[in-house]
């Protein structure tokens, strides 16, 4: 399924205890304060849509009394500017960081691109950068996900390397002026693409050597391309530059799958990350019932 409608889609939730004073119109029993959570995690649009309603505004508000402290949103770069002032506003009101969106305002990353050198595709990652401050600026975001295309099978694999690493380089002079990040995301969608493991994401990032490229590691997507979540993040650790969530089978949230979540955050939270955690996942369950199962679920796995 493609990241972008991935995220657009009715993503329906799992659980909680906690309910803030956005569930009073739910004729929700009880009013308790948001849960202290350890883990700066990164709600979506749509995960508590059933509850807060499908004003993403509300639906960030919503979050925050829950204890939810940032969100993040691929498709920010698509939306109007309009969009992205009154969604920068809601977050500095609500004491919220912004998580990060793909510098890329439509699909062009998804095909054949950085890997084949052509200057089509570099000219193209340079406008996109270049805009791609613009929207940090209105969202106050600090991080940005780069997914450097397919394999192009008329070249070697280092040679695409090679290429990949050239283009990024570009790109990451730009964002580093800004005093921003590009993070490079390893993917499992399909095998079509050319960035999967985090070891190689850790050469490219060394490679590039620039303090605004590092690695994006979606913990489910490195779960079905080479598990051994905790040691591949102890290895990979100084060019992590954020994290992504979502348990394996299904991506969605924590303690719905096979991944033991509980010990994942303790040992991020242990070596010192205090960045966004991105939900970029699923609800296990329907309604607003999933969307407290949620909740409860994090809280769950946050109680290391």
């Amino acid at each position: 399924m493609e990241r972008r409608h991935f995220m657009k889609q009715g993503l329906l939730a799992g659980g909680a205890t906690v309910i803030g004073s956005s569930l009073k119109a739910s004729n929700a029993p009880v009013e308790a304060a948001p849960f202290k959570f350890k883990h700066n995690y990164g709600i979506h649009e749509g995960m508590f849509r059933n509850t807060a309603g499908n004003n993403f505004i509300d639906q960030i508000k919503f979050a925050s009394e829950q204890g939810f402290r940032s969100i993040e949103d691929n498709g920010m770069m698509s939306r109007s500017v309009d969009e992205q002032k009154k969604i920068g506003e809601a977050l500095a009101k609500y004491g919220m960081t912004m998580g990060v969106f793909v510098i890329t305002s439509d699909s062009w990353h998804w095909k054949m691109s950085l890997t084949t050198g052509k200057q089509e595709f570099i000219d193209r990652m340079v406008k996109d950068c270049n805009e791609a401050v613009e929207v940090a600026k209105r969202v106050n975001a600090t991080h940005m996900t780069v997914v450097p295309g397919n394999y192009d099978r008329s070249l070697s694999f280092d040679m695409q390397t090679a290429n990949v690493i050239k283009a990024l380089r570009i790109g990451a002079e730009i964002l580093a002026k800004n005093n921003l990040v590009m993070v490079l995301e390893p993917l499992s969608d399909n095998p079509d693409l050319f960035l999967r493991h985090s070891d190689q994401t850790y050469m490219i990032c060394k490679a590039v050597n620039s303090p605004a490229c590092k690695i994006l590691f979606d913990m489910y997507h490195m779960q079905r391309n080479e598990g051994n979540i905790i040691a591949n993040i102890t290895k990979c650790w100084d060019e992590i530059g954020y994290f992504q969530i979502g348990d394996n089978p299904g991506r969605n949230e924590p303690g719905t799958g096979e991944m033991n979540y509980r010990n994942i955050f303790k040992h991020i939270y242990n070596k010192g990350y205090r960045g966004v955690m991105g939900m970029e996942h699923g609800n296990a369950a329907a309604g607003k019932e999933g969307e407290l199962a949620l909740i409860k679920a994090y809280q769950d796995a946050d109680s290391f």
